[in-house]
């Protein structure tokens, strides 16, 4: 059998494995090291097992992982979350669609401290809708932006999608941090818009909240001052050259437990539910990671990478051209595969392409986690339709998918909008 061959037939399986919901991490290990055991033998599939698992579970900058996760669950069992969410409600929750608007702002103020999507739709699932099936909203847009704002946890840093890409990419976690923050600030605002928009044309669809006082609004503001003050330490310390993406996590997480501790919110019991989910999530990603660096060097082996290359050059598409190609295989496979998995699955295949063009590596990471995020709300997986579904018991599934559509375009706005304007991810960047 020709390399060519076997790379693509294992590409096959796994994308079958995945389908019918093999877990990532093992289906990639089944044909990963079955790859390189049929094209370099076993004894280089035990010794890439080996050494591959002892190089990823020693490598200092992963701790970045585990950290960035405990910050975001003690954040989420202390209640800080929630305050964040009352201060925006108590801003914009008066205008028509404030409460929704308030939602997006809370979705991306908690993406800032988790760098998980489902945790963000999850948290603020159970904490918004609630609120706005109180004041009559319609399920359709309460649950769309729930969905939808959920999502803002893969882009706004810290991301542990941008991790993953930084460390199958060889590059920095810091400048792809950074490279996020206006993309997701810009993402947040369109969100923020479509829900106008949307009230505009129906106005049942978000009715007007309760006013409040500006002393309310103070209060509100006060309460969430300790969690915002966290996200500036970390983010702000980062682009700063204070401390680097890994002192970052270990401040940002110390900070939350001290928060919590002095404001005894934070009981031993809260601390180790949050704890043991930190635990849980990042043995998840660690699996898919030394299970990545067994996949990819059968790749390497298998020559489909300079294969795809020479396709994508014979047909003379030009820069752009190439990058729409590959953003949407992107789109189309995020329909039906999980994000890591698909980072996993095409950037050592789609990474020499990317390079060979010129394209700068950190844009192409902001657009290849944009695109991701588009498939966390895109039917038939959607994996934020089902959170917000998990919440929402009553409220049809079909529904949701048509509350996320609005949300799905603005997103498909922003990603043209970057891809026209790559400063927006460069700028900080480039200024670090």
């Amino acid at each position: 059998m020709s390399p060519v061959l076997a790379g693509t037939l294992g590409l096959v399986i796994l994308l079958v494995l995945l389908l019918i919901r093999v877990p990532v991490a093992f289906a990639m290990f089944a044909v990963g090291f079955s790859g390189i055991w049929l094209l370099n033998g076993l004894p280089a599939a035990m010794g890439l097992l080996s050494s591959e698992t002892f190089a990823l579970a020693s490598n200092a900058e992963l701790i970045v992982v585990p950290l960035f996760i405990l910050m975001g669950n003690v954040a989420s069992v202390t209640g800080m979350s929630r305050k964040l969410y009352d201060a925006a409600y108590a801003c914009i929750g008066q205008i028509r669609g404030g409460l929704a608007s308030a939602t997006v702002i809370g979705c991306g103020g908690f993406a800032a401290l988790s760098g998980s999507s489902v945790a963000s739709a999850l948290t603020m699932g159970r904490t918004a809708l609630a609120e706005m099936d109180r004041f009559n909203y319609s399920p359709r847009l309460s649950t769309g932006v729930v969905a939808a704002g959920g999502t803002l946890g893969i882009l706004i840093p810290p991301s542990t999608g941008f991790v993953i890409y930084a460390i199958l990419t060889q590059q920095s976690i810091g400048r792809l941090f950074m490279a996020g923050v206006l993309p997701g600030i810009l993402l947040l605002t369109l969100f923020i818009l479509t829900v106008m928009l949307l009230c505009w044309i129906w106005p049942e669809m978000g009715p007007k909240g309760p006013a409040t006082t500006m002393a309310e609004k103070g209060r509100a503001f006060v309460g969430a001052i300790p969690i915002l003050s966290v996200v500036l330490v970390t983010i702000g310390g980062i682009y700063g050259g204070i401390f680097s993406p890994t002192e970052a996590a270990g401040v940002g997480a110390a900070l939350v437990i001290l928060i919590g501790a002095l404001g005894r919110s934070l009981t031993l019991a809260s601390f180790w539910q949050a704890a043991r989910s930190s635990i849980v999530t990042t043995a998840s990603v660690m699996l898919i990671l030394i299970a990545a660096h067994l996949i990819n060097p059968f790749i390497a082996l298998s020559h489909l990478p300079a294969e795809v290359s020479g396709m994508l050059v014979t047909l003379d598409l030009g820069l752009y051209g190439t990058l729409l190609v590959i953003l949407a295989i992107y789109l189309v496979l995020g329909c039906f595969l999980e994000g890591l998995a698909m980072l996993v699955l095409t950037l050592p295949i789609f990474m020499p392409v990317i390079l060979q063009l010129g394209i700068d590596p950190i844009w192409f990471g902001v657009l290849v986690v944009l695109t991701l995020e588009m498939g966390l709300i895109s039917p038939p997986v959607g994996i934020n339709v089902f959170i917000v579904k998990s919440v929402a018991r009553n409220v049809p599934l079909s529904e949701i998918f048509r509350g996320v559509t609005p949300f799905w375009f603005a997103m498909l706005l922003c990603l043209l909008i970057i891809i026209a304007v790559p400063q927006i991810a460069l700028w900080l960047p480039g200024m670090m």
